[in-house]
């Protein structure tokens, strides 16, 4: 099965940029500490938006994506930024082979 590309663009409230940042920070650690499967899980920010932030993952294939989204820290995560996210937008992308 192919590998599964995640582009995971968040755009934080002002208020909370603090804040969903160490969130994001301490999903980025557990993540590489705790989900088998994971090749890559980088965190980057808009060079244009101070409040915006990037993951850009690799999955082994999409049970293992699957198994983080269950994942405590995953969960805890998404908790603890409720109400606190402006905007999410989510892209799998596939790698063409040219």
């Amino acid at each position: 099965m192919e590998n599964v590309i995640v582009s995971a663009k968040v755009k934080i409230k002002e208020q909370h940029i603090n804040e969903v940042f160490k969130q994001l920070s301490l999903l980025h650690k557990l993540t590489h500490e705790n989900d088998e499967g994971c090749i890559q899980y980088d965190l980057h920010k808009d060079y244009n938006s101070g409040n915006t932030y990037v993951f850009i993952e690799t999955w082994e294939n999409q049970e293992y994506l699957n198994a983080h989204e269950r994942k405590e820290h995953f969960l805890t995560f998404v908790k603890n930024v409720e109400g606190k996210i402006e905007d999410l937008e989510i892209t799998k992308l596939e790698k063409l082979r040219i």
